[in-house]
């Protein structure tokens, strides 16, 4: 399999749900285990433009549930590529979110060759919707499979990790999210609002950011959007060849030519 290409941008049959048997889990637990996920699933390529040839290079998606391509709008938007759509359909490329083919997970959009409308609503807790899987070739890159729909205003989470061995031998894992409503817990005294975790490859200046609501803010006092406005502090780091670091957002009164930022 080719790897996965990725192009920086500026703005301008169905699966059904897999069940599991995994209980409710903790939002900070759910929040933790998926950080440890998502450290490991995510391994990005930038290109600076893309190539004439670039879509003739990407493998053919294998499965209408494959995610063809992601978008994240945390900063300066940029697109990655994953795989191209069969029959000579092409995958979509807006940077917006109602063009039918899209899934959103808070600052990522991830764009899919069918229609999103044929994937049944996902149950909270019971059905994964969606696996990261090892992908082939040397770009070490991974393989998105939606199988259901969140619905409006719940959260992904990690349910379980399954060991996976690559067809070149390589170990790894597959890891399975499911939907969770989002909390709507006050934050108590000293309490963070929202986690960032901030990774950064030596090879790249770009930087990808997941963002994690905790709880809700009081009144007159907002929560930090991104990992660098004021109220939000460093936390961990994690050095070697993934270069992490983590942020602890938390509540800071509300200026009255701000609004109220709510999760």
């Amino acid at each position: 399999m080719e790897p996965r290409r990725r192009v920086r941008t500026s703005p301008g049959a169905t699966s059904g749900a897999h069940s599991t048997r995994f209980e409710p889990v903790g939002w900070f637990l759910g929040w933790f285990v998926g950080l440890a996920g998502w450290l490991v699933a995510w391994f990005p390529v930038q290109l600076v433009r893309r190539l004439k040839d670039s879509e003739e290079e990407l493998p053919e998606c294998s499965d209408r549930s494959e995610v063809c391509s992601k978008v994240d709008l945390y900063g300066a938007p940029w697109v990655e590529r994953q795989c191209r759509c069969p029959g000579g359909r092409s995958c979509p490329s807006s940077l917006h979110a109602d063009d039918g083919h899209t899934i959103v997970d808070k600052t990522r959009q991830y764009k899919l060759c069918e229609p999103v409308k044929r994937l049944p609503i996902c149950r909270y807790f019971k059905d994964v919707t969606w696996t990261l899987a090892p992908g082939g070739g040397l770009g070490n890159a991974t393989v998105q499979r939606v199988h259901c729909r969140c619905r409006p205003g719940s959260v992904p989470y990690l349910v379980r990790r399954q060991p996976h061995r690559s067809p070149e031998g390589n170990p790894g894992f597959i890891y399975a999210f499911a939907c969770s409503p989002q909390s709507r817990l006050s934050c108590q005294h000293k309490e963070p609002c929202r986690l960032f975790t901030v990774r950064k490859r030596r090879s790249s200046q770009l930087e990808e950011v997941n963002a994690s609501p905790l709880c809700q803010c009081p009144k007159g006092h907002r929560c930090p959007r991104r990992h660098t406005d004021p109220g939000s502090l460093p936390a961990r780091s994690y050095s070697g060849v993934l270069e992490i670091k983590t942020y602890s957002g938390y509540c800071v009164p509300s200026h009255r030519t701000e609004p109220v930022y709510t999760l």
